[in-house]
């Protein structure tokens, strides 16, 4: 008994002693050392994170598989991320399961060509993925079914985080499929205008349903890529209807498109989407068909050979040639006066030409009436052509310009007196030869004589005419008398005036034309002809009385 108590008093005092010797400061400074230690590894234990190790874990697929045969595909691959954590807090979980720097590689099966090289793509984790798309070429006549995409993944990772980071290198191998389908397929084999540059027309394409079911209810879009070409009111795209095709079969949409001025001539690029339903009435879209189409060349007119006949206060014409430059037929050709001039006013603003052929011409005459204002100068106007195209639709051609000349005014007639002469003191009837100068017939002609002293007119001071034609001349006659006092060798003027109708039966009056007259000399020196004349026939008469008388 005594023996246990002593042991149980050995032992605390042992325990005793080691608890003082561990607190106290006596001991050699062994209480020092320890205090530091445990300071320094509650600092190490605040600054170091928490281990974690883990690792990605990558998947591929394709949203949509579906391929078409005959052009190369845009295969978009999705690169997911589901990562697997070993240990460690969920907080540093993307430390080791981001996948960094990924780059991709692609190798198709069998008649598929990948025609793209390695893609990287940056970095995948769980909540982004990533994606990739390849250019895979589809080649026309492949059989339907299933095909494979081999891919090659490389990244690199986090494999573990405690006091020090471990990064890895991985490679992955994936199959996705593929699939080309026995859906309807399209095909743009031909496409057409009519539509000229700088004008409308109609488009036609011809579609043609290149895979191996039918299609029904297709609508088939077309959109410009050039600003040159346009769809109906000037809109970039349009659609059109066809109500079903069978594989092989074709058929033709058409749009109304039109053509900017001075679109250069070349092929106008245009992508086509054909929507349609499938047998099994699934909605399905082929965005592959792309046509191109070009303009036909701008109709174009010329003009040549322009002449005229105005004179300043006169109606007249312009003349000249029309040629259709081409390149199709214009119809019912037009040739409009388009000038702005109020001194220059059109009798007819238009005449008719007619058909021409492509490289044809043909002549027209424009009747046109020069003010008295107008100037005698150097004109120009502008000219239009209206035709008809050969789907007989009105067009205008404006592109041109003519240059014509206006004359000064001029005598509507002229006159010209046969014998000019008459004696001082004598009679004479004169002969005057009337020309007209119009560029028109002139009816109900009328003239009147004038004469001042020393000349006088007699009896007959007027003359009439039916018509006179344009450049003809016709005979008049007047009378004139000289008085005694017109002096021998003088001239003197006669005066004509000239009342008439113009060709839309208007009276006109035209301007006093003078013409002289040259006084001679009396043939008789103060005895005149007249007077011996009759003092002759007197003197015969009274003798041929007396003879009478005497046979009586």
């Amino acid at each position: 008994m005594k023996d246990r108590i002593l042991l149980a008093v050995l032992v605390v005092a042992v325990v005793t002693s080691g608890t003082v010797a561990v607190v106290g400061a006596p001991v050699g400074g062994a209480d020092a050392t320890t205090a530091s230690a445990t300071t320094a590894d509650s600092t190490f234990a605040q600054q170091q994170s928490p281990p974690i190790k883990g690792s990605p874990e990558l998947d591929a697929n394709v949203p949509s598989p579906r391929l078409t045969p005959g052009e190369i595909n845009q295969v978009t691959v999705q690169i997911t991320n589901d990562g697997e954590v070993a240990y460690g807090p969920s907080s540093l979980r993307s430390v080791v399961t981001t996948a960094r720097n990924v780059r991709v590689k692609a190798k198709a099966d069998g008649p598929l060509t990948v025609e793209s090289g390695t893609i990287a793509i940056g970095s995948v984790t769980e909540s982004r993925p990533g994606e990739v798309t390849f250019a895979v070429r589809v080649p026309e006549g492949i059989e339907p079914g299933k095909y494979d995409l081999n891919l090659d993944v490389e990244y690199s990772y986090t494999n573990q985080q405690t006091t020090f980071t471990d990064d890895d290198e991985e490679s992955d191998d994936f199959s996705v499929g593929l699939k080309v389908s026995e859906d309807a397929r399209f095909e743009i084999v031909e496409a057409t205008t009519d539509a000229q540059v700088g004008d409308t027309g109609t488009l036609e394409a011809t579609i043609k349903n290149t895979g191996s079911e039918t299609a029904r209810d297709i609508n088939v879009a077309l959109e410009s890529q050039s600003a040159g070409l346009s769809f109906g009111s000037g809109a970039a795209s349009d659609s059109s209807r066809l109500g079903e095709l069978e594989p092989n079969e074709t058929g033709t949409v058409t749009y109304d498109v039109g053509f900017a001025p001075n679109t250069p001539i070349r092929e106008y690029v245009l992508d086509g989407t054909v929507s349609f339903e499938t047998p099994d009435g699934l909605q399905r879209v082929d965005d592959g068909p792309t046509t191109s189409v070009s303009p036909v060349a701008e109709q174009q007119f010329s003009i040549r050979d322009i002449a005229s006949d105005l004179y300043v206060g006169e109606s007249g014409h312009i003349r000249g040639t029309v040629t259709n430059q081409g390149p199709l037929a214009a119809r019912n050709v037009v040739v409009k006066y388009a000038g702005q001039s109020p001194n220059i006013v059109p009798l007819e603003d238009s005449v008719a030409v007619g058909t021409l052929e492509a490289g044809a011409s043909g002549e027209f005459r424009l009747p046109i009436e020069v003010s008295s204002e107008a100037e005698a100068i150097t004109r120009s106007a502008n000219i239009v052509v209206q035709y008809r195209d050969e789907d007989f639709d009105a067009k205008t051609y404006r592109e041109l310009e003519l240059l014509f000349d206006v004359d000064p005014k001029r005598d509507r007639f002229d006159v010209a007196v046969t014998n000019r002469t008459i004696e001082t003191g004598g009679t004479r009837t004169l002969s005057v030869d009337v020309t007209n100068n119009l560029n028109e017939t002139v009816n109900d002609v009328e003239a009147r004589m004038f004469a001042d002293d020393p000349m006088s007119t007699g009896n007959t001071d007027t003359g009439y005419v039916q018509s006179i034609d344009p450049g003809e001349t016709v005979t008049m006659r007047f009378d004139l008398a000289a008085s005694g006092s017109a002096t021998p060798g003088s001239t003197y003027p006669i005066s004509f005036d000239f009342r008439f109708d113009d060709s839309d039966g208007d009276s006109q009056l035209s301007n006093t034309i003078r013409a002289p007259v040259d006084v001679t000399e009396s043939a008789d020196d103060g005895f005149s002809l007249p007077f011996i004349g009759g003092s002759l026939l007197t003197a015969l008469a009274a003798v041929g009385g007396v003879v009478w008388y005497r046979r009586q």
